[in-house]
């Protein structure tokens, strides 16, 4: 405790110093998530991002939302964040591909940086704005603002924005959001006069803010409570006086007001389409037929979000899917905790605004309140479903610029509780200290499980044992990962836990498919595709299930759904051919695959297949033809070389065939049927010391390879047989 105390007094007559500490805590906390994988929304905003490719158009950021898509999509999500993208692009540019230090790097460093400057936003909000000799703003409350930018620095709910890196977006909001403020604090000089000049950047850095995430405009509700508290001195007391006409404030609040539509018109029209269609899985409460039970499911969510804050040990990387079930009736005991949070807001309001000073708190401490009260409650306006549906249930992320107010209001108490309570200062102090490592080492706990998509998921079924998506999740990792027995335990519960999950069905049933349980399979994919008809995966995995029933039919039908709801779909197309291909539809199927190979220039699959089946049929010419121009497209591909090279053999073309051959060994070396087909063609070529060799190496890859030990015996014989008549 006399530790925490020294620390502090020392660190808070040093500005520089006091920064760097916060910054090193804020480093420590998140530091052992720097070589963390690319986890959860992180394979949709990143890895599968073209925007982040050299070779997409920069101009494409521009145009497309968050994830890629594009804005006037009907299945964008209207998440308009270029500023954010293009940092994710300048990572990749910098380390040269997608490798995920870099990126989290830039995160740790953000979150260290907002924190620092995090001390001079409490300072102002805390000690109000004033200036020294050399214009300089000076710090008024530097314990205080020093405490609460450590909690803040500290805080364990940050973990998804920080350990995160689509939480990115979060972050760049959060800075601008505070160089917008402190801009508009630099408007206001010594003499009572304001600069245009400032009030006009720190609109521009609030744009800025909302193109790294759309809550970044409400920085704007946050300088006009501060104009009016603390610049104009006013009380909402005293708000029908005449301190709220001060000279300047009309202006200023009509120049914000001004900025702020002129935002939102522009966010708007970039929407294209309208707001984005969200569906009950994503917030069930938002879909209730009536409106009370709306509103109290809302406000459970509102305390729900307050106890994140206030007590951060159960974390979850998704709150949705049954997670948070919906309170359908007012005996629910749930509802204390909606009473217990309008209690408490309604006396922190009552203190702040509605009391006379001279009754409860001082003047300034009834303003700093108030103000802990706006950047609590101000940044968490976008996400509280009363302005427009979102697209979750609680989102730890949505908290990050929340927890400025909550970690004000908390280190503010704090010091007024130790200048009131003298005698219990230590114990305060010590509890302080004990309060910090505990953040601490909740933090290092959950940047660690953030490392890695298994330790993120399984950690949250302790948390959300409810959560289908979260089941879903842990199934699907393993599944990646080649535990498909485990993981059909998980998909089963997610199904149990909601019955009409569509992607858990279809990958369960594509695991079933693999065991050759196909009636099961066949039964959970049609389940599927009739609660979502345009689900086109699972007609294609449906269609592959009724080819292998060998119900023709019933399979054609299905991947030409999947292609109705999807056009371009080559891995459908190539499914198709196979389809036509078993039935001996050769023109069907060469025309399937041909529009595979249009659709996906590279697709493998689909080339070998046009090479192999014009190979059976005779077409030996046009087989050749097809592969040489694959390879031109796919010129390292060993399955298309080893194809062409039978071809090129049959053709008696010795030399060329032998070289697509020896290079497609040079790629996969451990190919029995390539040594074996190598064999074949010496063999024919009369090179039969060659042959023998290569006859060898394919027998001890594969003793079992079919026709290849009666050919080498057939060589073994003639070679006998030549030694003989060899004088």
């Amino acid at each position: 405790a006399c530790c925490i105390i020294a620390t502090i007094d020392h660190f808070s007559g040093a500005p520089s110093l006091a920064k760097v500490t916060v910054a090193l805590v804020a480093l420590l906390c998140f530091i052992n998530s720097y070589d963390g994988e690319f986890v959860f929304d992180d394979s949709e905003a990143i890895v599968n991002n073209k925007d982040l490719k050299p070779t997409t158009p920069l101009s494409n950021i521009w145009r497309n939302d968050f994830w890629g898509s594009n804005l006037s999509s009907n299945s964008s999500h209207k998440s308009y964040r270029p500023l954010t993208v293009l940092t994710f692009r300048l990572n990749y540019l910098l380390a040269g591909g997608l490798h995920p230090v870099g990126f989290h790097m830039l995160n740790i460093i953000l979150h260290a940086v907002i924190s620092a400057l995090m001390i001079d936003v409490f300072a102002i909000l805390i000690g109000g704005l004033s200036y020294d000799e050399k214009g300089s703003i000076l710090n008024h409350a530097p314990k205080t603002s020093l405490l609460a930018a450590l909690f803040f620095a500290a805080h364990p709910v940050h973990t998804e924005s920080v350990a995160g890196i689509v939480g990115r977006a979060d972050l760049l909001c959060a800075l601008f959001f505070q160089l917008s403020f402190l801009t508009y604090c630099k408007a206001f000089n010594r003499d009572d006069r304001f600069s245009v000049q400032w009030v006009v950047v720190s609109l521009l850095l609030c744009a800025a803010a909302m193109l790294c995430k759309e809550q970044g405009i409400t920085v704007l509700g946050v300088n006009a409570a501060f104009d009016v508290l603390l610049i104009c001195n006013v009380n909402v007391y005293e708000l029908s006086q005449s301190e709220m006409l001060r000279t300047g404030l009309p202006t200023r609040l009509a120049l914000m007001g001004l900025g702020g539509l002129s935002m939102l018109y522009a966010r708007w029209r970039i929407m294209g389409t309208g707001p984005p269609a969200f569906t009950e899985v994503d917030n069930p409460a938002s879909f209730a037929e009536n409106i009370f039970l709306r509103i109290v499911n809302y406000n459970y969510y509102y305390s729900l979000n307050a106890w994140l804050l206030l007590c951060p040990w159960w974390l979850c990387f998704d709150w949705s899917m049954g997670c948070v079930p919906l309170i359908k009736s007012a005996t629910d005991w749930r509802m204390v905790w909606l009473l217990l949070l309008w209690c408490v807001l309604i006396g922190l309001i009552n203190q702040a605004l509605l009391s006379k000073a001279i009754l409860t708190l001082a003047a300034d401490q009834m303003k700093t309140l108030t103000l802990g009260l706006v950047l609590l409650v101000v940044p968490f306006l976008p996400a509280c479903n009363v302005f427009f549906r979102v697209g979750f249930v609680i989102a730890e992320r949505v908290l990050y610029l929340s927890s400025a107010g909550y970690c004000l209001l908390l280190a503010y108490s704090l010091g007024l509780c130790c200048c009131r309570w003298t005698k219990y200062r230590k114990l305060l102090c010590a509890s302080v200290l004990a309060l910090l490592c505990v953040y601490i080492a909740r933090c290092a706990l959950r940047s660690h499980q953030w490392r890695s998509e298994q330790s993120l998921f399984t950690s949250a079924l302790p948390v959300c044992p409810l959560n289908a998506k979260v089941h879903y999740n842990v199934g699907k990792n393993l599944a990646d990962r080649g535990n498909a027995t485990a993981a059909v335990g998980y998909y089963r519960e997610a199904v149990r836990l909601h019955p009409t999950y569509v992607h858990a069905m279809n990958n369960l049933g594509n695991i079933l498919k693999e065991r050759n349980e196909l009636t099961e399979a066949e039964q959970l994919l049609s389940k599927a595709v009739s609660i979502q008809p345009d689900f086109a995966a699972a007609w294609m995995n449906l269609g592959i299930v009724q080819n292998s029933l060998q119900k023709f039919e019933e399979a054609e039908k299905s991947y030409w759904n999947a292609i109705r709801f999807r056009k371009k779909y080559p891995d459908c197309y190539y499914n198709l051919g196979r389809l036509y291909a078993d039935q001996n539809r050769h023109v069907d199927a060469l025309n399937a695959w041909r529009n595979a190979t249009v659709l996906k220039p590279d697709h493998s699959l689909a080339w070998n297949n046009m090479v192999i089946l014009l190979d059976n049929t005779g077409n030996l010419g046009q087989a050749e033809m097809i592969g040489r121009e694959a390879l031109r497209i796919i010129p390292n591909d060993h399955t298309i070389m080893f194809s062409l090279a039978n071809v090129l053999g049959k053709l008696q073309k010795y030399k060329e065939s032998e070289g697509f051959f020896l290079h497609a060994l040079r790629i996969n070396p451990n190919s029995a049927s390539c040594h074996g087909n190598l064999a074949v063609l010496y063999h024919r070529w009369g090179k039969l010391e060659l042959a023998k060799k290569h006859y060898e190496l394919s027998l001890k890859l594969d003793p079992e390879a079919p026709g290849t030990r009666d050919n080498y015996n057939m060589l073994r014989r003639k070679l006998d047989q030549l030694k003989r008549q060899t004088p």
